[in-house]
């Protein structure tokens, strides 16, 4: 570019250039612009441009040039850029969704998005955005099991009644064990969480026993009553059941939700039950613990108190469950339950339908990982 380009300005020119800078709306850009050429036709050398506008000296040629080349207009518009890299053709994206469904990479169980670009010759942050946009996630999987209770329809249908309708002058409780909870001590002390760095805890412990926590969800309100014993027989059971009972109001019924264990069901506990028949037990289909709402207390108490707690006596654990349990009932929440019987049996019924197209031929086992 000609460093010593000389502008000559209309009058029409010179009056909308100055327009351009004295208004206080116009875009910055178009100002400097306007500013470089008004400029030059003053006959300002390019290094005082340069020191008055702050540009370099290739901008105030690019635009020098522009001017002498388009006029005004030429001001107003950037320069075209390169347009964005073509997408994806729908038969490549077709290949790659085709191969994560129902192929594996050789000698593994999954496709990463390394071996999936591999052999499809695409660069991983494409195969990461196909994945993510068809809702592909290869390397997660989700456990899970149909139940093969013979009363799973009349008990599903029983446990969310309770639910969604419990009956009147009556409390409805979520009633399992958390058992062998252990008390753990690591064999090192972890360091803090600091900016950029995730707190530290040592990969092995020190074992100091366990405890087993009874614990009855109130659905209604979300408190709960919580009892640490060293066992989780009949006995223990039954000591809970008293617990339980002496907690409540008399003048309301109890029912109870509660899995199968054989505890629950031994000959003693139910002897008891019968001089105490305001205790009403509804037991969830085999298999089926998520439809127990304590579950998802013993989720919370593990997550928020014992994962990464650090224990060095079982006694100093049963203080921490403890703790735990006073400040959640110091302020409950019920855990809301909105699926009704009807929709849960229609999402198991094509579980099963899905399972059944994945037998195969030779000996009927199941595909199960292919079931979400």
């Amino acid at each position: 570019m000609n460093a010593k380009i000389s502008i000559e300005l209309s009058p029409e020119d010179r009056a909308q250039l100055e327009g351009f800078v004295a208004d206080r709306n116009t875009p910055q850009k178009l100002v400097w612009r306007a500013r470089i050429v008004l400029l030059t036709a003053e006959r300002t050398g390019t290094m005082a441009i340069v020191r008055a506008l702050g540009k370099s000296k290739p901008t105030i040629w690019r635009w020098q040039q522009r001017f002498v080349a388009q006029g005004i207009a030429g001001l107003k518009r950037d320069a075209s850029r390169p347009g964005r890299q073509p997408p994806l053709a729908a038969e490549t994206i077709a290949e790659v969704v085709e191969k994560t469904l129902h192929e594996t990479p050789p000698a593994a169980t999954q496709w990463s998005t390394r071996t999936m670009a591999r052999a499809v010759g695409l660069s991983q942050t494409s195969v990461c955005r196909i994945w993510h946009a068809h809702g592909l996630k290869p390397h997660l999987t989700r456990g899970f099991k149909l139940s093969n209770d013979k009363k799973f329809v009349e008990k599903v249908k029983d446990v969310v009644g309770l639910y969604l309708s419990p009956p009147d002058k009556a409390v409805v409780l979520s009633v399992d064990e958390k058992s062998q909870v252990q008390a753990l001590d690591r064999t090192q002390p972890g360091l803090p969480m600091k900016k950029g760095r995730a707190g530290t805890m040592t990969h092995d412990y020190k074992r100091h026993g366990t405890t087993s926590l009874f614990a009855a969800l109130d659905v209604a309100t979300g408190a709960v009553i919580g009892q640490c014993m060293k066992r989780h027989r009949h006995q223990e059971f039954l000591r809970f059941l008293r617990t339980i009972d002496r907690q409540t109001a008399k003048a309301l019924d109890l029912h109870l939700i509660l899995d199968n264990y054989a505890t629950h069901k031994h000959a003693k506990v139910t002897a008891w039950l019968e001089k105490h028949p305001r205790f009403h037990l509804h037991f969830t289909p085999t298999s089926a613990s998520w439809l127990n709402l304590v579950e998802r207390f013993f989720g919370m108490i593990t997550q928020e108190r014992i994962r990464r707690g650090v224990f060095t006596s079982v006694d100093q654990l049963e203080t921490a469950i403890r703790d735990y349990l006073d400040h959640h009932n110091a302020d409950p929440k019920p855990f809301v339950w909105t699926k009704s019987a009807d929709d849960i049996l229609a999402k198991v019924n094509r579980a099963r339908a899905a399972l059944e197209t994945l037998k195969t031929p030779e000996n009927g086992n199941q595909v199960l990982n292919s079931v979400h």
